[in-house]
């Protein structure tokens, strides 16, 4: 190695470009794509999946919430005030599930799960009573 190759290494603002000369000049080369973050609709989509477990149930709940929210955990309809993935009207009915509720996927899915089966049974009797009215 040179000794100015050393210095650019030692230095610390010049630390990346020194290295990237070292490992070129040693011929070594890792190419690698960029870290991308996961979008928070797929996230939260593994988080219902978890939550509901059979795969029926969570592709109508997957239905209900593409087609209320977009799965956009703070979507806010501006006419209703309805809030959420799950578009709770009023919002603040999922508090019962978490004081997180305006901004935690996990807990509108567990509020969502739990109000559909109540109301309806299960998601898929919620997601054919959507089809059928255009809303749950």
């Amino acid at each position: 190695m040179s000794v100015s190759l050393l210095r650019r290494i030692a230095t610390p603002k010049k630390a990346l470009t020194g290295g990237a000369l070292a490992v070129a000049a040693t011929g070594m080369v890792f190419a690698a794509a960029p870290a991308q973050a996961a979008p928070a609709s797929d996230s939260a989509k593994a988080v219902a999946q978890r939550v509901i477990g059979d795969s029926a149930q969570f592709q109508c709940f997957d239905r209900i919430v593409s087609h209320e929210s977009g799965w956009n955990v703070t979507a806010t309809n501006s006419s209703s005030g309805a809030y959420g993935l799950v578009q709770a009207l009023p919002g603040s009915k999922m508090s019962s599930a978490g004081s997180d509720w305006k901004t935690n996927p996990e807990t509108q899915i567990k509020w969502g799960h739990k109000y559909m089966n109540e109301r309806y049974g299960s998601p898929c009797a919620a997601w054919s009573h959507w089809q059928a009215n255009g809303w749950y």
